[in-house]
């Protein structure tokens, strides 16, 4: 779709807020909370950005972007944009949805990954439902949102840490997760370190893997890939592609005219899912839960290899 950039604005520091409208006024797709959407800048670059705005609004979509040095650009070319530029982006996707038979959702947020979880809290509190809501940032400085935070329905159930607290004022992690219930869901999105830490902790206290959620903005660090040299076979065509040490399945796959749908292709967004018919993938993605991983039967070919000598994909 395409988009105009009616308004920008400073959130927190190094934190800016961005308002898209169409450009002749007409509504945009709904969404639901967690949602995101894809924008195509103009170096060439996709990156997925959560929906911050209140859910089900027609009139505009708000993304909040983290200016982050460390990015491989897509955050410094977000910044550089100024009200009344034309984007291009896609319609909401949400993979990080709110389950609406949770008796009590527990909201985890760090840094900018307060985006989808300031969205999922508010839809909870027009909706009387059971929560809370942790906000861990670096500083007050850094605190993104914090009039919205502030507001009557929200107040009561939101908390905010900042990591030049003293000690006793920071989040105790353990205490947050201590209490597993069938009805109750953990969200967590924030840096990958973050979202580890509230994983590890919660599956330590007995957390089903059904009742956490996670998004990731983007991937962890890998250590150096298991496999060497491997082939990919196409289902549908019977086409054997060699995939080479240093290549990604993706791309072996484009070199021979085979094109899968890509967006963050760190392993982050889903949008490559491919379906493995046998073969044993080497897992190298977020997005896919333990139990996915240990199934076997789907993969993310955009960073994700093989431990068997073919991997037979469902294309």
């Amino acid at each position: 779709m395409k988009v105009l950039l009616a308004q920008k604005h400073t959130a927190a520091e190094d934190i800016c807020v961005f308002e898209l409208v169409s450009p002749d006024g007409a509504p945009l797709p709904a969404f639901e909370a967690g949602a995101h959407i894809d924008v195509n800048l103009a170096n060439g670059l996709v990156r997925q950005y959560s929906l911050c705005n209140a859910p089900g609004e027609t009139h505009r979509y708000q993304i909040g972007v983290l200016r982050d040095p460390a990015s491989r650009g897509g955050s410094t070319a977000m910044h550089a944009l100024e009200p009344g530029m034309a984007l291009e982006i896609s319609a909401p996707r949400n993979h990080f949805a709110l389950d609406a038979k949770a008796s009590h959702s527990i909201l985890l947020a760090g840094g900018i990954g307060v985006t989808p979880i300031l969205c999922m809290a508010e839809q909870l509190a027009a909706s009387d439902a059971s929560f809370e809501l942790h906000y861990c940032t670096r500083s007050p400085e850094r605190t993104a949102f914090a009039e919205r935070f502030a507001a009557q329905d929200l107040q009561p159930r939101a908390r905010i840490y900042h990591d030049v607290d003293a000690p006793e004022q920071r989040i105790d992690l353990d205490a947050v997760v201590a209490a597993p219930e069938a009805g109750k869901h953990l969200y967590v999105c924030g840096p990958a370190g973050f979202i580890d830490a509230v994983l590890t902790r919660a599956k330590a206290a007995g957390w089903q893997d059904a009742n956490l959620h996670r998004e990731y903005f983007a991937a962890a660090p890998q250590p150096a890939a298991e496999s060497g040299w491997f082939k990919v076979q196409i289902q549908s065509t019977g086409q054997i592609i060699d995939v080479e040490p240093e290549q990604t399945i993706t791309e072996a796959l484009s070199a021979n005219g085979v094109d899968i749908l890509t967006s963050c292709e760190q392993g982050v967004c889903g949008t490559c899912l491919t379906r493995v018919i046998s073969g044993e993938p080497e897992h190298r993605d977020c997005y896919l839960t333990d139990e996915e991983h240990a199934a076997n039967d789907q993969i993310l070919p955009c960073c994700s290899r093989s431990r068997s000598p073919l991997l037979v994909l469902d294309l």
